[in-house]
């Protein structure tokens, strides 16, 4: 009897450590690990949307920079009732939108307009021409992520063109090019199943499986060689003890708009911090960082990696996951 006690005991041992633990594979790597690049402004561990919204209080339209670095510009916009943009595109990678207020007319070349409201997703291929305006009587609201360190240029045969160039902007001028039709050195992206032109994040998540029960943990929205923005959700967890530090990047930023919920996270050199729907979260590179559903509710994250492919370095002992 003992000897079977002592097996039963074994058994449930086993059945507490969870399986990935038990038969998850893993590669092992001294991989360089840097100082976390400081956070210089306009960027910050956490952009608060309520804090933006009373800087700007009373304003019908302005732009707030989120975030800048390397790879990525990201930043807040609001647009008055009415008020429209010019017909532009993006030369060398995709703009992605989050709609978080208003309605926002898309007007994308090669596809029917739409209006987009609270949650929508957008997003348009590189060299596509688009436009947008704010329609109904309140101003509009959306977190454009495009980038870094660009600027759109404008088609010379779009209807709001009127033959004259932008105005110059950030120490540069405009200039008349041309530029030839095949994908090589010129042409236009295009939408595929793994990039669709929008999502509805309200109706399609929180109304369609409003206990996050139906649907899975991650969703691609944007999926290309050189972005990543994963829809992840969950219901909420206990926050995980400090010694779970997560995972870095190597020479690579990680930002998230929180869509839903809360989202608590372990930032190196930062510590816990919590965000709520429509903040906007960034770990600098090589810094240690942690993201977790926060206890209370379901929570909802959209994460941006410049790539699918980006390595996440873990812990030597957190087996390749957290």
């Amino acid at each position: 009897m003992k000897n079977v006690s002592k097996l039963v005991a074994c058994a449930l041992a086993l059945l507490a450590v969870p399986a990935i633990a038990q038969d998850r594979k893993v590669y092992m790597s001294w991989a360089p690990k840097a100082a976390p690049v400081p956070y210089v402004a306009p960027n910050k561990p956490v952009t608060r949307l309520d804090q933006v919204l009373a800087k700007h209080a009373g304003q019908k339209s302005w732009t707030e920079d989120s975030l800048e670095t390397e790879r990525y510009s990201a930043k807040w916009i609001q647009m008055a009732p009415g008020e429209k943009t010019r017909t532009q595109f993006y030369g060398d990678d995709r703009t992605v939108w989050v709609v978080w207020g208003g309605k926002i007319r898309f007007t994308i070349k090669g596809q029917q307009p739409f209006v987009a409201t609270k949650g929508f997703l957008v997003q348009v291929p590189l060299r596509v021409p688009y436009s947008m305006e704010t329609v109904g009587d309140e101003p509009s609201l959306r977190f454009e992520i495009t980038r870094a360190h660009s600027l759109p240029s404008y088609p010379v045969d779009s209807p709001d063109a009127f033959g004259a160039p932008p105005p110059p902007r950030d120490g540069q001028h405009y200039v008349k090019v041309s530029y030839p039709t095949m994908p090589v050195g010129g042409g236009m992206g295009t939408y595929d199943d793994k990039n669709p032109v929008y999502m509805d994040f309200m109706k399609d998540y929180v109304q369609d499986d409003p206990t996050a029960s139906g649907k899975g943990r991650l969703h691609l929205f944007v999926n290309d060689a050189d972005n990543q923005a994963a829809i992840i959700r969950g219901k909420g967890v206990a926050i995980p003890p400090d010694s779970n530090k997560g995972h870095f990047h190597i020479q690579n930023e990680e930002f998230w708009f929180i869509l839903e919920g809360k989202i608590g996270y372990q930032i190196e050199g930062i510590g816990l911090v919590v965000a709520q729907a429509g903040d906007v979260v960034l770990a600098t590179p090589n810094r240690w960082h942690r993201a977790s559903f926060a206890p209370g509710q379901v929570d909802t994250r959209l994460a941006f990696n410049r790539s699918p492919t980006m390595l996440h370095n873990y812990d030597e002992n957190a087996n390749g996951t957290q």
